[in-house]
């Protein structure tokens, strides 16, 4: 069965070969974010593929959703993206997480320099 590596939680999954990079990310819980249900809808499942040749091409629907940023095959949706070898996965930090990781930052620097 191919491994899936999820990044930069280094988490990997064994699945079957056609599993969506979606549902072996859930497996894995790498926290790909969804709203859509996993049907091209959202656009909130980007990924970064290392290797595209390792997933199935892209569909229409996709090459429609992700438009010019899927010229190279690396940018995929991952309800779309289904397995077919061993394959790294770039996932994008949550904004949410991004934010107050951000602020906290901010907050340990000024407790640092004095400021709080």
């Amino acid at each position: 069965m191919p491994q899936v590596t999820f990044m930069p939680a280094g988490r990997s999954v064994s699945v079957r070969v056609g599993t969506s990079l979606l549902e072996a990310g859930r497996k894995a819980g790498a926290g790909i974010r969804t709203r859509c249900g996993g049907v091209a809808g959202c656009l909130m499942c980007k990924v970064s593929v290392r290797n595209p040749a390792a997933v199935t091409p892209m569909n229409a629907a996709e090459r429609r959703k992700l438009g010019e940023s899927a010229s190279d095959g690396s940018l995929r949706l991952a309800c779309q993206a289904n397995v077919v070898t061993d394959v790294i996965v770039d996932v994008p930090e949550d904004p949410l997480k991004a934010a107050v990781r951000k602020h906290l930052e901010r907050l340990r620097k000024e407790e640092e320099d004095g400021f709080t």
